[in-house]
């Protein structure tokens, strides 16, 4: 995640219209860990918390390099869909029944909905879609699939104050620069975090990084996965005659299933997100240099505010509030990354979800924890052949 020094890039990204009511209390820099992971996102603190509900005599730190949150699971449009972006895989399970069991089980309440999410197209349609748009031709709802909405900023809220109770400390503004693999007593290799702070360091037995679409050099991805900034907008809340009209008064989250590609949901307060085009971008690096309000990802806001504008006639007019950006990691065949580290099967790499961070992320962090324990094998549609 982006580093504290540099917040003003991350700025340039735009503001999502998430609130995150958690702050991280102030807490010694630790010597040591069991268990150390980088990226204080979904799936840094889903794990932080799951592995000090399992192993609560276990130690855990979480360092995230700007504040909890200022990556991709605070950018996220809160659209919790089943599968991964490949579809189901061998052993994946049910990720949003997992996800329901997981904040139960940490008593975490982000509003999530689950009433089905709808795929659109410009095709055959069902008989009742309640969704006809002027895009590209004419879209409707052509199959309803599982999944929902929640709040991201309440989601990362709940997942903090979970790992924080049950004594996991989170260190923020503390970018991971390094890490040094030493060898240890036995033949697994024992990591040692480095971290910016006046020179301070952190050894730990085990690392999870959780950095998603940035820091790809510290988890050997840096040309096996792509980064890319995806958009997204916000509209101003509207009237339920207004949404009956455009067919989201049910609260279903929509994709499209055919190009040119749009996605969407509707918030509590009767504000829609909608989210199209992917600006890219070489590296982790450069993705924080760019800029939304200039070049492709200005030219691409202006794009999807037209075509927003002519969905339907009830939205000719519909005022827009928030422009942001958000990082999104993809591999070639759209599968996750959930692979050890190349330098030590001490560590393990979590992300590239290509779209469906939200309830995956959280489910598969939670996998981590236990692959970490020992309690879980990792699966093999994981790794990155070299």
């Amino acid at each position: 995640m982006p580093p504290k020094d540099s917040q003003d890039e991350t700025l340039k990204w735009g503001e999502s219209p998430w609130t995150i009511d958690f702050k991280v209390r102030r807490r010694a820099f630790p010597e040591s860990v069991d268990f150390a992971i980088v990226g204080a996102g979904f799936t840094g603190l889903a794990a932080a918390a799951w592995l000090r509900r399992l192993a609560p005599e276990k130690s855990v730190a979480v360092f995230e390099a700007d504040r909890i949150g200022a990556g991709a699971s605070g950018r996220t449009g809160g659209m919790a869909l089943a599968e991964s972006a490949a579809g189901d895989l061998p052993g994946l399970g049910n990720v949003l029944g997992g996800l329901e069991r997981i904040l139960a089980e940490l008593d975490i309440d982000c509003d999530l909905s689950l009433p089905g999410a709808f795929e659109i197209g410009r095709g055959k349609a069902l008989k009742d879609s309640p969704i006809q748009w002027n895009d590209s031709g004419t879209l409707r709802v052509v199959k309803k699939a599982p999944g929902g909405t929640l709040d991201p900023g309440k989601l990362i809220a709940g997942l903090a104050r979970v790992a924080d109770e049950r004594g996991a400390t989170i260190i923020e503004s503390h970018p991971v620069t390094q890490i040094e693999w030493q060898q240890g007593p036995v033949v697994h290799a024992v990591a040692r975090v480095v971290v910016h702070a006046g020179g301070s360091q952190c050894s730990a037995g085990n690392i999870l990084f959780a950095t998603n679409a940035l820091a790809l050099e510290l988890t050997a991805l840096a040309g096996r996965a792509e980064p890319k900034l995806t958009l997204a907008v916000l509209t101003e809340p509207m009237d339920e005659k207004r949404l009956e009209a455009i067919g989201l008064a049910g609260g279903n989250p929509f994709y499209t299933v055919d190009l040119p590609y749009l996605w969407g949901r509707c918030r509590r307060d009767g504000s829609v997100i909608f989210g199209a085009g992917l600006v890219d971008a070489d590296d982790s690096r450069d993705l924080r240099q760019i800029d939304i309000s200039t070049g492709d990802a200005r030219n691409l806001f202006e794009s999807i505010e037209r075509r927003i504008h002519n969905l339907h006639p009830e939205l000719r007019e519909i005022g827009i509030t928030h422009r942001w950006g958000g990082p999104i990691l993809f591999r070639e065949n759209w599968r996750p990354v959930f692979m050890p580290h190349p330098q030590s099967k001490n560590a393990i790499v979590l992300g590239a979800y290509a779209g469906h961070g939200v309830a995956l992320s959280v489910y598969l962090g939670a996998w981590a924890a236990e692959a970490l324990l020992g309690q879980r094998k990792l699966p093999s549609w994981g790794s990155i052949r070299k």
